[in-house]
């Protein structure tokens, strides 16, 4: 079994069945699975894509997400979703690190291209509105190629400590493993309609918002507009889903507008950021549905815990372990620590990736003997519920992408007239944490803090940009030079 088999098995038994609403469109199984073999023989034929080759996915949501996601896994090839909110620059390098030669890509991005090109002549580009002409594909035409659950499936980019983005391998087996697992912790069944608004690059709905719901047989709700959050609302009810996955921002927002008449939901589940306490009881002194907190993190294909269904929940819980998965708390030397002791969070399982992409040195720092080391700080208490209290990195989570400072930081440094630059986040009622950068100017040089933030939103993406620049004399250092950032963190307050 590897996911484009389980997706083929799913949509022949379900061919005539609704599998993703768009607006007033509606696309059917059979209508996703013939797009998906057409560009599986497209990318075999004419673009020589061998079995195991890297193909990237650069788009924004969209229907033909799907059949490119399902087609390059039909072609045996290895899915690289990039993250459409990136800069070509950022793009380069991803495309490079993964030698990626072919794009799955469409006209909005069009403007970009041209910069992708000229920094990897060998790229080609397959644009995804010929997807919507593709015409279905006889057996004969096309042979899906074998690959195994351990098999490389998706390199999942997430940025590293570095400031330079690291691949998480997950196999077709690591995927399985977590849709199994989630279908039962969700208690998902074919008549579930998942309500999909995150970007579908994004780890969490890559598992929870198409793979699940496409294999079990259900329906995804592609949600076109995110504003004002009635819209989303009315979207809901319309379509009549019944599963929300989504960020803290969202049910912020949606504790705050008007309840429609007739909900059809029945779960809400919050992932990819921290859930502030004050957003689940404002909801749930709201809706008369649970609002279920969960954990994960792309190298565990994502889900690790959630609050379950049947309760208790509690308040500022990552919950317990999803089925088949193994949660432990550790510390340094990989010693286990009881309930109530703050170490780090660990994780094993089906779900832990396979490494980083060509990075044996970092995948051995994050897999010790078969855990994955999450870089979360926290504790179990004694019902087995999980907590966490700190990031042992300085990630940031923005609008539930991850941010981190160094990369940020090696791009201040760029800018002419820069001594010294530091990061940090504070919190953010709107996107949970915002970045502010603290910049040190050589001797006699004044910066203008609207040019240094122009320079930096052009080398990376929007939501990474600083929102504030604060000039000081020097950095807080300790005795060994480390700047200490929880003191820059405190001048914020």
């Amino acid at each position: 079994m590897n996911l484009a088999t389980a997706f083929a098995l799913s949509a022949e038994k379900n061919s005539t069945k609704t599998a993703l609403f768009w607006g007033e469109h509606e696309y059917s199984y059979g209508r996703l699975l013939d797009q998906s073999r057409w560009l599986a023989r497209q990318l075999r034929r004419d673009f020589n894509v061998q079995p195991g080759d890297r193909v990237g996915i650069w788009l924004r949501n969209c229907p033909e997400y799907v059949p490119a996601l399902f087609g390059v896994l039909e072609a045996g090839a290895v899915v690289a979703p990039i993250n459409n909110f990136l800069k070509p620059d950022e793009v380069s390098y991803i495309l490079a690190d993964g030698g990626i030669d072919v794009l799955i890509t469409d006209s909005a991005m069009a403007e970009s291209l041209p910069a992708l090109a000229a920094a990897r002549p060998s790229l080609r580009f397959l644009h995804v509105e010929q997807i919507a002409l593709a015409q279905p594909v006889s057996p004969d035409d096309f042979t899906p190629a074998p690959r195994r659950e351990s098999d490389l499936a998706v390199i999942l980019y997430t940025s590293g400590t570095t400031g330079r983005p690291k691949g998480a391998m997950l196999s077709h087996g690591n995927l399985l493993h977590n849709v199994e697992s989630c279908r039962q912790v969700l208690q998902a069944v074919s008549f579930d309609r998942f309500v999909v608004l995150l970007p579908m690059f994004h780890s969490f709905m890559l598992c929870v918002g198409i793979l699940l719901p496409l294999i079990i047989g259900g329906s995804i709700v592609l949600v076109k507009s995110l504003h004002p959050p009635k819209s989303i609302l009315h979207e809901i009810v319309a379509r009549q889903a019944t599963l929300l996955p989504a960020i803290p921002q969202l049910f912020r927002a949606l504790a705050n507008a008007p309840i429609p008449p007739n909900l059809p939901l029945r779960l809400c589940v919050s992932g990819a950021a921290p859930l502030p306490v004050e957003v689940l009881r404002e909801f749930n002194a709201k809706y008369p549905l649970p609002l279920l907190e969960g954990y994960g993190l792309s190298e565990a294909s994502p889900v690790v815990s959630i609050n379950p269904i049947q309760g208790p929940w509690k308040e500022g819980s990552i919950g317990k372990p999803i089925p088949d998965v193994e949660v432990s708390v550790q510390n340094e030397a990989g010693e286990h620590l009881p309930d109530g002791a703050i170490g780090e969070i660990c994780v094993r399982g089906g779900n832990v990736m396979l490494g980083y992409w060509n990075q044996p040195e970092e995948t051995a720092k994050v897999l010790r003997h078969g855990w994955l080391l999450t870089g979360d700080v926290g504790y179990r208490d004694a019902d087995g519920y999980y907590f966490i209290t700190d990031r042992k990195k300085d990630m940031l989570l923005v609008n539930g992408i991850n941010v981190y400072p160094r990369e940020l930081e090696e791009v201040i440094y760029q800018f002419p007239g820069v001594k010294e630059a530091a990061v940090v986040g504070v919190p953010d009622p709107r996107k949970g944490e915002h970045p502010v950068a603290f910049v040190v100017a050589n001797d006699g040089v004044a910066i203008d803090e609207r040019a240094l933030l122009h320079f930096v939103r052009g080398k990376v993406a929007d939501y990474k940009v600083p929102r504030r620049v604060h000039f000081l004399a020097s950095l807080p250092r300790n005795a060994t030079g480390k700047i200490l950032k929880t003191e820059l963190r405190q001048r914020l307050r």
